[in-house]
């Protein structure tokens, strides 16, 4: 459901903070957290919550398998922009009656073994019929209290940092027309299918601040609800910005996702565009991501800690912004 739409539906409906519920909907965070309290038969300062989120998607690829993984990456990685660990998870499917058996099963093995990549087990799930297949994982994961990383972290002055490169949107919806064949879209189907674990482990070491995965709400989307959870204003430096080979010119093309056009129009009154810029590159950030990469807050004093973590575990190393005291709108974009 598109950003402004959700947040309409949910007005007025979500309730008051408890003291079970550490990170809820409100904050627009990418899992919730929930404390384990002495009700629970632990101690009243149980110094481990639990991490629990949703995510299920259609296709975004053809190949069977290669959808389960990557469906099933995208729904742990909020676990992990939370600093925590995934323990279990439940899978979430729908297929239409006539669906190949031996899809279903290759989606569920890419799934599976996504899932036993990060550590989890998968415990059960959920089927249903349905117009079109879909698949995801509800989580479950544990992260120390003192260690969550969540939306409200970021201070002006920190910096930010991107795990993974842009332009899934773009690459998916050229590949759905036909525009490029599977042996260009696959190398950016495995960067969707990996886990952002090692990502987490280098922030979480680093002492990261705040964090957000990029997933359908486009960079610009998350940024935005990082900024209106802390009270600042992200800046987002388009040079920066890491493009997966082929996505820019694709999208110069004018294969971008719907998801490009909805976030421009309902968040245009939150975000302050530069002069000059280059429009595709605007549409870009816009644009949805299949399970992204990390988007980091940290003060600029650990920076270079993180730098140096990120390329001890081989992932992507790349400064794309900074965060300014609140100028009036949730994000620039520079």
């Amino acid at each position: 459901m598109p950003q402004g739409q959700l947040a309409q539906v949910l007005r007025g409906l979500l309730g008051g903070k408890s003291e079970r519920l550490l990170v809820g909907p409100e904050s627009a965070d990418d899992a919730g957290i929930v404390a384990l309290l002495a009700a629970d038969g632990l101690a009243a300062d149980a110094p481990i919550a639990l991490v629990q989120t949703v995510d299920y998607f259609p296709p975004v690829v053809d190949d069977p398998r290669t959808y389960g993984a990557i469906a099933a990456a995208n729904a742990l990685s909020d676990v992990y922009a939370m600093g925590g660990e995934p323990i279990s998870v439940l899978n979430v499917a729908g297929f239409p009656s006539d669906f190949p058996l031996e899809w279903m099963r290759a989606i569920f093995r890419g799934g599976f073994e996504t899932v036993h990549a990060a550590g989890a087990v998968v415990a059960g799930g959920h089927t249903t019929r349905s117009p079109e297949a879909s698949y995801g994982l509800a989580v479950t994961g544990v992260v120390p209290r003192e260690r969550i990383i969540d939306n409200a972290g970021a201070r002006a002055g920190d910096v930010l940092y991107l795990t993974k490169s842009l332009g899934m949107g773009t690459l998916t919806t050229a590949a759905m027309k036909q525009a490029i064949t599977w042996a260009e879209l696959e190398p950016a189907a495995r960067q969707m299918a990996t886990l952002n674990r090692l990502a987490a482990e280098a922030m979480v070491a680093a002492g990261a601040t705040a964090c957000t995965d990029v997933t359908g709400f486009g960079l610009v989307g998350h940024a935005r609800n990082v900024a209106a959870a802390s009270g600042v204003t992200i800046l987002i430096e388009t040079p920066a910005l890491p493009f997966f080979d082929g996505a820019v010119e694709l999208a110069r093309a004018g294969f971008l996702s719907g998801a490009a056009r909805r976030g421009l129009e309902q968040l245009q009154g939150e975000v302050a565009i530069d002069a000059g810029l280059d429009e595709t590159i605007v549409k870009l950030v816009f644009d949805a991501e299949t399970s992204g990469g990390l988007l980091i807050v940290i003060p600029a004093e650990r920076a270079a800690l993180l730098e140096r973590e990120l390329a001890a575990r081989d992932q992507l190393v790349r400064r794309v912004g900074s965060v300014i005291p609140q100028a009036g709108v949730a994000v620039r974009v520079a």
